[in-house]
């Protein structure tokens, strides 16, 4: 799997004209709840970021990328979870994480709409709490509030870690 986003981030270092639609890629499976349990993307987000800063990549396509590519992941799992509702329990990959909607179904009747937002920044809850909020009938408004602008903050958490850690890491090797 490193291998893989290695050469990913290779890929966007030569042609940084794909840096915006692979982030929004990697951010919509990093969201799909089905798809965020098999490939975690984030660190693949975090290695972007970095090349933001180590490049003349603007940082604000990738960001928005970014965030469009989660909001999508979160709301296609909520149409999934509304859709299928507890069916979706015995689906693959999700059958294989028996605990994961309870927890998701507990962290939601704690919090409420706020669930949708900080769930967005915990990788297990990020996979389960949009599927149940539309198991549960979460109002569909409220759940896109808190899913896009979640999904903003999520993004710029991400993009603008890998560029400060560019350019620590830019500034530790000139102590040297």
């Amino acid at each position: 799997m490193v291998d893989a986003f290695q050469g990913l981030t290779d890929f966007v270092r030569e042609h940084q004209a794909w840096a915006a639609p692979i982030v929004l890629l990697l951010a919509f499976g990093e969201s799909l709840a089905f798809v965020s349990l098999l490939i975690p993307a984030w660190g693949a987000l975090i290695a972007i970021g970095a090349l933001v800063a180590a490049s003349d990549l603007s940082v604000w396509p990738v960001l928005i990328a970014g965030a469009i590519g989660a909001a999508l992941g979160d709301w296609l799992s909520y149409w999934v979870g509304h859709r299928y509702k507890e069916r979706v329990a015995q689906m693959w990959p999700l059958s294989k994480f028996p605990n994961l909607l309870p927890r998701g179904e507990a962290f939601i009747k704690k919090w409420g709409v706020p669930s949708v937002f900080i769930g967005r920044f915990s990788g297990p809850l990020r996979a389960s709490v949009p599927l149940v909020a539309g198991i549960f009938e979460m109002p569909y408004w409220r759940f896109q509030l808190a899913n896009f602008s979640s999904a903003f903050v999520w993004s710029a958490v991400l993009i603008m870690c890998g560029d400060a850690l560019s350019v620590a890491t830019e500034w530790a090797l000139k102590l040297k």
